[in-house]
């Protein structure tokens, strides 16, 4: 006896949309993951803000300027960062660390990239879009897949670390 009038093939197509939901992993997809977007804004042009964020010596300047390598006792182990795609960096003392993913010269920057205190195994995306606007350049960032809680410390280092010794160094 069929309680609810179905014909066979509806209680089949039913009964099979039942164990696939039950099956199903829960929050297999985060659609509240954390994402950070900044534009800041630098007195320059794009080609001097690509070579900062890739030449080893001068993002050991940006570093010093920043002051968190001091500040966080991270040692004086200078940056070490690969101009070449599949490349791997290193920064703040070995503190931060990834590959580079995609280097489009004088325009964008993706990064793999980790701070030495996450889990092992997990990695987020950094990516740099530079935009010369006459005399300014605005880097278009973005910063996803990062642990969960993280977002707001992270943005701030971002500004801490980044975008204000990168001013300062500019202003050199």
């Amino acid at each position: 006896m069929n309680p609810l009038n179905l014909t066979r093939r509806q209680a089949l197509f039913a009964a099979s949309v039942a164990v696939s939901a039950a099956s199903e992993t829960p929050n297999e997809v985060d659609h509240a993951a954390e994402a950070i977007h900044q534009e800041p804004v630098f007195q320059s042009n794009r080609l001097r803000i690509y070579d900062a964020l890739l030449d080893s010596k001068k993002f050991g300047q940006i570093m010093q300027l920043s002051g968190a390598v001091e500040a966080m006792k991270l040692g004086d182990k200078p940056p070490v960062i690969s101009r070449v795609v599949g490349g791997d960096f290193s920064s703040f003392g070995g503190y931060i660390t990834g590959r580079q993913l995609e280097l489009v010269p004088n325009a964008r920057v993706v990064q793999s990239w980790r701070v030495g205190s996450w889990e092992p195994g997990i990695h987020s995306i950094a990516k740099f879009e530079l935009q010369e606007q006459g005399a300014t350049t605005r880097i278009v960032f973005d910063h996803t897949g990062f642990p969960k809680g993280l977002g707001e410390h992270l943005a701030t280092g971002w500004n801490n670390n980044y975008w204000v010794p990168l001013r300062k160094f500019l202003a050199l």
